[in-house]
């Protein structure tokens, strides 16, 4: 069976002039009170954290770039079927009064066969976070060895 939708669009077309300056403001200069620029959309990659998450055979890791925070600011938690890591970090200005503040929060989901009960995480010299299980031992897996 067929369905005949109606028209969304108005009779004459959409008003393109009308709509985009707002969402898309010129590359360069100002819009309105604002000023603009095409490198604010670039992310910083001093500031942008990587994670990389492997299941194998052997288990289940997780590795964050933490280096802006310290051991005693990051929460590690298994919550259901995920492994959750938290980070704050807060310091005074330097140059008057204030403060800056730095978190993060992450959800992993833990993949079917890993021994949740046996997660360890520790930071490496380097800063990065390493949270790794692995998989649950069965008696198939024991009698193979």
């Amino acid at each position: 069976m067929d369905f005949i939708l109606p028209s969304l669009e108005p009779a004459g077309g959409i008003p393109w002039e009308k709509v985009l300056p707002p969402l898309i403001p010129r590359l360069n200069g100002t819009y309105g009170k604002y000023s603009w620029s095409p490198t604010l959309l670039i992310p910083d990659s001093e500031n942008s954290s990587s994670t990389e998450v492997h299941c194998d055979d052997n288990g289940f890791t997780v590795q964050v770039d933490v280096k802006y925070f310290s051991p005693e600011e990051l929460v590690v938690k298994v919550t259901g079927d995920f492994v959750e890591v938290q980070g704050k970090h807060e310091e005074k200005k330097k140059d008057g009064p204030g403060v800056t503040t730095r978190q993060f929060n992450r959800r992993y989901r833990i993949p079917k066969g890993v021994d949740a009960l046996a997660l360890e995480s520790a930071v490496s010299p380097e800063g990065i976070l390493i949270v790794s299980a692995p998989m649950l031992q069965t008696d198939d897996s024991r009698s193979l060895i």
